[in-house]
């Protein structure tokens, strides 16, 4: 009688999850790094380097876990209001970071989109944005949305304005333009809504994140700094995920 091959088990089970439940498209509101640096006694650059190297860990734990879909909120359309140091530091950064990573992202067949108003940004991390998407755009692991320079309103704004042009030039009619119309003029239209969204530090707001996309979300917070979050936090949040029933406003039995 032959022996029966035991199926090595996956990176989900092996933590505790049902790899048949886990989200295909998770979002993430990166929160806290600079209250992380407040109690480290370093400046608020110091704790979005941290949350940078928080980030890599996040992207490649969450493709060993099943999820199709990471999108995190890098780099919001207000936050430009913040002091001109730390903006021309995070541009810094993200710009760096890019450059470091894409590699490695390859190597691991991560596709990289960007999401978000990129004309506004430097050109130099406009470019390396838009050659990480073209030499990843054809990968079908895990897709890296980065929210960068983006807003909710920004992007529904964005899409009623494709929409009037359309119907300026009269390819559409009124009667055309429905919810499946706006969602397929939104700057991700073949990427699924998500179907959790976490929020670290303990904040309890989207912050115009997303607001389209996670109509029916489930909603996930942690009193835990991003700096501070990990493989871990995210494992948990992934499990509290699976112990809910998602109803999308119908009455569940």
């Amino acid at each position: 009688m032959s022996a029966t091959v035991k199926r090595p088990c996956t990176a989900a089970e092996q933590a505790g999850l049902d790899p048949e439940r886990i989200p295909a498209h998770v979002a993430i509101i990166m929160d806290g790094n600079g209250r992380w640096a407040r109690a480290q006694g370093k400046d608020r650059l110091s704790g979005h380097w941290q949350g940078y190297r928080t980030l890599k860990n996040i992207v490649y734990a969450a493709d060993e876990l099943g999820v199709r879909y990471l999108t995190v909120y890098g780099f919001s359309s207000e936050n430009w209001r913040r002091p001109q140091e730390e903006v021309g530091g995070l541009m810094h950064l993200m710009l760096q970071a890019m450059r470091a990573e894409i590699e490695e992202l390859i190597q691991n067949r991560v596709r990289v989109r960007v999401l978000g108003r990129l004309h506004e940004l430097p050109p130099d991390l406009r470019r390396e944005f838009e050659e990480a998407m073209r030499r990843t755009q054809n990968f079908d692991r895990l897709t890296f949305n980065l929210a960068i320079n983006y807003g909710g309103r920004a992007e529904v704004v964005d899409a009623v304005r494709l929409l009037a042009r359309k119907l300026q030039r009269g390819e559409i009619t009124p009667n055309d333009i429905d919810e499946a119309a706006v969602a397929a003029h939104l700057y991700a239209p073949d990427i699924p809504d998500p179907d959790l969204l976490i929020r670290t530090a303990g904040e309890l707001r989207l912050s115009n994140f997303l607001l389209w996309e996670t109509a029916y979300s489930e909603i996930y917070v942690t009193p835990v700094c991003w700096p501070d979050f990990s493989r871990q936090h995210l494992i948990a949040a992934l499990a509290d995920y699976q112990r809910r029933t998602r109803k999308f406003g119908a009455v569940v039995e």
